[in-house]
């Protein structure tokens, strides 16, 4: 049953906290992680031990840099994370999941359907294939998906100018931040700043790297930055 999912108890105050009169539906939701997450080979048969406090209050705590009615495209969803937390956690949020494997849209409209949450919207695509197709969107997060610079170049397009790319990162955001500043700035971004999220809930606490898309760029010169070695496309696998 969905309640053998709950978090324990020492986690159970923070998730209350994040999720409110919504607790149930994560519940559902970590259920489907553990379960057919793990079956499909989308998350790790040792992450079931810590689903709450490694993923989903993780991702659950972005949601305070998120305004409210918020349209929030989540870059390489996989099994969700964080774009369903957000939604489950804010159903005031428009989000689309943007994903390029089949077995992984598969999943996620399948949980999409099971949780009743029609704030959520699946996609199977790149990125980049995604960049003119979906409406420019006030957040764009991305979790654990690739260094800084290259999804400033994936992610900053599908935002509005004034829109923001929130990417969870863990210990390494400080370091990726002084190492792709340049590049994120010239992908039009303004300068990447880290912000902490859940400290008073959360040890740790949630570490996201926030860009604010300034000016767009043409295509040309992003695709440069983003795949400089990338000389041809690779076949989409399933």
């Amino acid at each position: 049953m969905a309640e053998s999912y709950a978090p324990d108890a020492a986690l159970a105050p923070a998730a209350a906290a994040l999720f409110g009169d919504r607790l149930p539906v994560a519940v559902g939701y970590a259920g489907r992680l553990a379960t057919d997450g793990v079956v499909r080979g989308l998350i790790g048969p040792r992450e079931t031990e810590r689903l709450w406090d490694r993923h989903l209050l993780n991702c659950a705590a972005v949601a305070e840099l998120v305004p409210s009615g918020a349209s929030v495209v989540d870059v390489g969803s996989g099994a969700g994370l964080p774009g369903i937390v957000l939604a489950v956690a804010r159903p005031d949020l428009s989000v689309v999941l943007v994903e390029p494997l089949a077995r992984r849209t598969a999943f996620l409209t399948e949980v999409v359907s099971e949780l009743g949450l029609a704030n959520v919207t699946v996609v199977r695509a790149r990125a980049e294939e995604s960049i003119g197709t979906l409406a420019p969107a006030d957040i764009v997060t991305a979790r654990a998906v690739a260094p800084l610079d290259r999804l400033a170049g994936w992610c900053l397009p599908l935002a509005r100018v004034g829109g923001r790319l929130l990417a969870v990162k863990g210990a390494t955001a400080a370091g990726e931040i002084e190492e792709h500043r340049a590049a994120v700035v010239a992908l039009g971004g303004g300068t990447p700043e880290v912000k902490v999220c859940g400290a008073a809930l959360l040890d740790p606490p949630t570490t996201v790297i926030e860009v604010v898309r300034e000016r767009p760029v043409n295509r040309a010169a992003r695709s440069t930055r983003s795949h400089p070695k990338a000389v041809r496309a690779r076949p989409r696998r399933r």
